[in-house]
């Protein structure tokens, strides 16, 4: 089997979590600056905004608005609200990015994953097909090919009726 590393993702993790007092996300909430923070769009009881350290790109995180780390202390209504905004921003992604397939999880725990343990969150990867390429093993640098200000204009410029 082969495995693939990811060492630079948590130089990017540490860094936010050394700068930031408190929870990224419970104050992405509060600052009501949407535009800044790169949220695309919010519902009543969860959120999705654009990852600041992608994956790939396109990366999207559906966030609870309730500050609590495990699906099992989430209320139905909770988890409904998160699914549906994941749908709808999956389907979104497909039509302004037009990827081959999607990676979507959840890490719980920080040994899971989890950049930010305490507080649940969904992540929506776009893949295209050959979008792993040499750059991240030879010059410890990742592609990403668009700016989150562009994506998220074009993603909540998006109608999907």
């Amino acid at each position: 089997m082969d495995k693939i590393w990811a060492p630079w993702r948590s130089t990017y993790v540490t860094r936010i979590l050394k700068k930031q007092k408190g929870c990224v996300f419970c104050r992405m909430i509060k600052e009501k600056k949407d535009v800044t923070n790169y949220i695309l769009k919010r519902n009543e009881y969860c959120f999705a905004v654009l990852n600041l350290y992608p994956y790939n790109n396109g990366h999207i995180l559906i966030v609870t608005n309730r500050h609590v780390d495990d699906i099992s202390k989430l209320k139905k209504t909770e988890r409904d609200d998160m699914m549906d905004l994941l749908d709808e921003m999956k389907k979104k992604v497909k039509k302004v990015l037009k990827p081959h397939g999607f990676n979507i999880g959840i890490n719980l725990g920080r040994v899971a994953g989890a950049g930010f343990p305490g507080h649940l969150h969904i992540h929506i990867v776009p893949r295209w097909k050959g979008d792993v390429n040499f750059m991240p093993v030879t010059a410890d640098a990742r592609v990403i090919s668009q700016s989150l200000k562009f994506l998220h204009k074009k993603i909540t410029d998006l109608d999907l009726n």
